[in-house]
């Protein structure tokens, strides 16, 4: 069974610990890719991480993105959306089925 994580900045990610969804914290970029590293290897299947934080660190996000297992999932903070999740998303469904059909 797949773990599931979310990364992201205290105010954001918080909630979450209430679900019983592992919280991680992290601020720098190093300390972003070594998390995200560390959870990929962990057996994490699902790991969200905030929009801000993976702007930090995108050739990390990118290096996931044609692997199964982590699915790194983009996710708005609590300041808001950079529209990089969704962006994301447009490119997968047009990849997946030729054109865009969102």
């Amino acid at each position: 069974m797949y773990k599931v994580a979310v990364v992201g900045d205290k105010d954001s990610v918080l909630v979450f610990k209430a679900l019983g969804i592992d919280v991680l914290t992290p601020t720098s970029p190093d300390e972003i890719r070594r998390v995200i590293d560390d959870l990929a290897r962990d057996q994490y299947g699902v790991i969200f991480i905030t929009e801000q934080l993976a702007s930090l660190v995108p050739e990390t996000i990118a290096r996931y993105d044609d692997e199964m297992i982590p699915a790194v999932i983009l996710i708005p903070s609590n300041q808001g959306t950079l529209n990089i999740g969704m962006d994301r998303i447009d490119r997968s469904v047009e990849k997946a089925v030729g054109s865009n059909i969102l």
